[in-house]
């Protein structure tokens, strides 16, 4: 099994403080942020960044689901971890100044991919489907906090 990563990136004209807030209010503006490939949204623990438990379902393909439980935590400033409880899945934001009143948000989700052929198909074109999908959320994030 190979690991198997999506990155994107977008500056976002707001300050980083406000970005990394919204991103972390899971209770709040985050569950409106995403795009329809999550469904199913719960807070089960918490709801604002450190000790947060958000439970959604996302759709990478027509036939993929994953059903996840993510223990969210804050090891640095302006830094947000998601981790799957129900595979290796591990979603990274990083929240950074980009000049005055800009923030950039890069997005970098790491698993264990599949072995074999399939693994080689999964390393190839699911970080391009992810990426869109980070895309979308991104551009929501980005209409939310520059009103």
């Amino acid at each position: 099994m190979a690991q198997v990563e999506a990155t994107t990136e977008r500056v976002v004209a707001a300050d980083p403080e406000t970005v990394f807030d919204t991103l972390a209010d899971y209770s709040g503006p985050r569950a409106k942020l995403m795009p329809e490939q999550f469904s199913e949204f719960e807070v089960r623990e918490g709801g604002d960044g450190e000790g947060t438990l958000v439970h959604w379902k996302l759709q990478a393909t027509k036939k993929r689901v994953r059903d996840c439980l993510l223990e969210v935590t804050e090891p640095t400033d302006g830094e947000l971890v998601e981790k799957d409880r129900n595979s290796s899945m591990v979603t990274v934001w990083h929240v950074t100044p980009a000049g005055e009143g800009r923030a950039r948000v890069v997005v970098t989700t790491t698993w264990q991919g599949a072995g074999g052929i399939g693994g080689f198909f999964e390393k190839t074109f699911a970080p391009k489907g992810l990426a869109r999908i980070y895309d979308a959320l991104l551009a929501n994030l980005a209409a939310e906090v520059e009103k």
